[in-house]
């Protein structure tokens, strides 16, 4: 039976949601959704991929920047674990990773341009912040037996280096690896601002109504997704990491003198820069919070609570789908291609998708963040009842399903739920760049008409949001003792 706290949790963010829908704009605005719909997944059957002359250079710069990316990240991330135990490394770790890769690519597209460093700095800076924490997390879990076995007087680096990095090490390149799959991901959708990778293609396509050339782009994402422990295997990774820096492409080169503008002037807020005084800056901040701040948090905030509730319906109905305990091996082999494909697919680039088929609203939002974020937890839980052991005379069908298997599940299932918390939002924020009236709308907006300070307020205010919602998920998970996140 589940603890009654738990299901107290379980119901009050159920009732959150249902308000959230009640005030949400949940509507299908195109004239012909189902036609267009139809369209796409006829593109998808028939992929044309020869009509875009650039694509394979696109997929192999894709495959370049999270190269690159996740490598700086986690060089960085593991040197700010050796430290994370002080306070000013996790808030600045914590800080770093709120925002988002498009946000910090929308922050160096103005000084740096369409240079590939822009890429590169988008995806390693915020996995830095997620390597150091999860890097530390590890490296104190390890068995601390092997550092006594040590000869008296070892050097702390060499004890370092010889008992804990090997205990550990399995963890960390496991970890490491989901990230490269994640990399892919980040580096896909930074082609939505302008960076020569899938994205840019894909978004090309769509505007164009060219669905078969999209298609032939989703199927060779998918297929890289899942070929990774095919081509990358230990031995070839440093003759990747070398390589990869050349595939990056060129851009115009870096003007330093604007390097200096934006961080000097262009990011200050405007009263201040004008040598306005105290009255002036208020107004300015006032207008900021009224006008675009507090209208971006409510609906970030509005959007992620329904998204976080429909990831986790879509999760409890999705892991039977690869469960040993139901079905035969053709129904699990699929509901396997269901969950990769799900899971492998952005939530951006699905909300990019889905807006094109059903027009602008929260709800292509709502469904792309379910979908994606439904199809991880789904497969994990899946995963995890395929290790249990039911007795002889266990009931079969709903009743196995619901008296058997989700009652043994829940506590692991509301922990990842609430670890994607944080993700969710994040991701909620960023969707605005797509219209939907969320942060990154304002952000984006900001960005336009060239207001770099107002924008620069509204990100700022988007990490905070970010991190309290990381906060109180792990206050949650420690008051109801869920299962501690396992770390890939």
């Amino acid at each position: 039976m589940l603890a009654y706290p738990t299901v107290r949790t379980s119901f009050l963010f159920l009732a959150i949601a249902l308000a959230g829908l009640l005030v949400a704009d949940i509507a299908i605005t195109t004239s012909n959704p189902w036609q267009d719909l139809g369209r796409f997944f006829l593109g998808v059957a028939t992929p044309n991929f020869f009509s875009t002359e650039g694509l394979f250079t696109a997929l192999l710069r894709t495959v370049a920047f999270a190269f690159v990316g996740v490598t700086l990240g986690s060089i960085c991330g593991f040197l700010l674990a050796l430290i994370y135990r002080f306070l000013p490394v996790r808030i600045f770790c914590a800080f770093i990773r709120a925002i988002h890769e498009l946000f910090w690519a929308l922050i160096f597209l103005q000084f740096f341009g369409f240079h590939p460093l822009t890429g590169v700095l988008a995806i390693a800076i915020p996995y830095a912040g997620i390597f150091a924490k999860v890097y530390s997390e590890i490296l104190e879990q390890a068995d601390p037996e092997p550092a006594r076995l040590l000869p008296p007087g070892t050097h702390a680096f060499a004890a370092f280096l010889y008992a804990r990095i090997p205990d550990c090490w399995a963890q960390l390149r496991t970890y490491t690896a989901y990230r490269l799959e994640c990399g892919l991901r980040s580096s896909a959708i930074l082609g939505f601002v302008g960076l020569p990778t899938l994205g840019f293609y894909l978004e090309a396509s769509f505007s164009q109504g060219q669905y078969s050339d999209a298609g032939a782009m989703l199927i060779l994402f998918y297929v890289l997704i899942a070929t990774i422990p095919l081509w990358v295997r230990p031995r070839l990774l440093p003759a990747y990491v070398v390589a990869a820096p050349f595939f990056l492409g060129e851009g115009l080169p870096i003007v330093w003198g604007n390097v200096k503008r934006f961080f000097t002037e262009d990011i200050i807020p405007s009263p201040i820069r004008k040598g306005e005084g105290l009255a002036e800056l208020s107004g300015w901040m006032s207008d900021l919070m009224i006008n675009e701040a507090l209208p971006g948090i409510w609906n970030t905030v509005v959007l992620t609570q329904i998204a976080l509730v429909a990831t986790g319906i879509l999760s409890l109905l999705a892991f039977p789908l690869i469960s040993n305990h139901f079905g035969g091996p053709v129904r699990r082999t699929s509901g396997h291609i269901f969950l990769v494909i799900a899971r492998s697919t952005p939530e951006y680039i699905l909300a990019y998708i889905l807006l094109q088929l059903w027009g602008p609203s929260m709800l292509p939002a709502v469904v792309a963040l379910a979908l994606h974020n439904g199809g991880i937890i789904g497969h994990l839980i899946g995963r995890q009842t395929n290790t249990l052991q039911l007795r002889p005379d266990a009931p079969t069908g709903f009743a196995r399903y619901s008296w058997e298997l989700v009652p043994r599940v829940y506590h692991s299932f509301l922990a990842f739920l609430f670890y994607r918390w944080e993700i969710i939002m994040r991701e909620t924020a960023i969707l605005g760049i797509l219209g939907i009236y969320t942060l990154g709308f304002y952000v984006d907006s900001a960005i336009q008409n060239i207001r770099f300070d107002r924008a620069m307020v509204l990100i700022l205010i988007t990490a905070l949001l970010n991190i309290g919602i990381d906060a109180l998920g792990r206050h949650i998970r420690r008051k109801l003792a869920l299962q501690t996140m396992p770390t890939c």
